[in-house]
């Protein structure tokens, strides 16, 4: 059913006239005149009489007008809902957890007038994929791996360095270090069953087991962040990575330890992703708010792979 006819019947049955709908709907009268009979003709009933003073619906026009304006008011809303401005913005984070998950918290609470969707892709080609569809609007990854490249309509900008930190139980042989130096690590196993080959985080910690040294174990599923705690808490021989910003809870008994890794501290480069046509308004308060309060990247001290690149 053309909605642009339903418009233009309930112009007429509101005005009692289809001149006035016409100057209402700023078109012809002869237009108004086609569009109900064309939609006269869709329902095959007679929807005006005409009379000396205009028109007046008839029985079935007046059975018609308020499903009209429900169509017009359905139509009206589904628009709404993918309209940029109107509908949330869609923000992809790796985990609820994580740093990104705390610089949107961080965002909403500066701006609680803005409708977010939180959501969690797995890797930055699924995530590059809904950014050129539409699906999301924006996503925190540390940009492209080696050899891959972000498309050319796929913008990004470095928006966190997120210090990696040494995670160990009670009886690791560096449970009782206020810091570790990278050098230190070398020889220790570090437990990391989260990485997934051909991500960007698998990049991320291929380089730096190259750059260091260092031995970085993945055997075994990944049976989620629980797990990995309850096994590092009662394995003295083994470590795992977690991010300064991480926001993990575990029992008091499990005694873990997290332990800065300084000499250099690597860090963990977060960048936003977002397509440089997608006019979505809260995007572009989103860059504004992460601009304003994240900042200090490539600092001295610190060590990033060399593909990580703030654009």
């Amino acid at each position: 059913m053309d909605l642009e006819a339903v418009r233009t019947f309930v112009a007429v049955a509101e005005a009692g006239q289809f001149q006035k709908a016409a100057t209402d709907l700023s078109i012809t009268q002869q237009a108004v005149s086609k569009r109900i009979a064309a939609l006269e003709s869709n329902l095959g009933v007679r929807l005006f009489t005409r009379v000396p003073r205009g028109a007046d619906l008839t029985i079935d026009g007046q059975a018609f007008l308020p499903h009209a304006r429900e169509l017009l008011r359905v139509a009206a809303r589904a628009g709404a809902s993918v309209r940029p401005g109107h509908r949330p913005l869609r923000v992809d984070v790796i985990a609820s957890r994580s740093a990104q998950s705390g610089l949107m918290r961080g965002f909403h609470r500066a701006h609680p007038e803005i409708d977010l969707d939180v959501m969690m892709l797995f890797d930055i080609e699924t995530a590059v994929t809904a950014i050129r569809s539409g699906a999301i609007d924006a996503s925190f990854r540390a940009v492209a791996a080696p050899g891959r490249p972000l498309p050319e309509d796929i913008a990004s900008v470095r928006v966190l360095d997120e210090p990696l930190q040494l995670l160990t139980g009670p009886a690791h042989a560096l449970a009782g270090a206020r810091s570790v130096t990278v050098a230190q690590l070398a020889g220790h196993r570090i437990w990391m069953p989260g990485i997934a080959p051909g991500t960007e985080w698998g990049a991320y910690y291929d380089d730096l087991v190259a750059e260091f040294g260092l031995t970085i174990e993945v055997t075994g599923p990944n049976f989620g962040s629980d797990a990995l705690l309850d096994t590092i808490s009662d394995t003295p021989a083994l470590a795992t990575f977690m991010g300064e910003h991480t926001r993990l809870i575990w029992p008091a008994d499990h005694g873990l330890r997290r332990i800065p890794v300084t000499n250099p501290t690597p860090v963990y480069p977060h960048s936003l992703l977002w397509h440089r046509d997608n006019p979505h308004p809260a995007l572009a308060a989103l860059r504004t708010h992460l601009a304003a309060t994240t900042a200090g990247h490539e600092t001295a001290g610190t060590w990033t792979p060399g593909w990580a690149i703030p654009h």
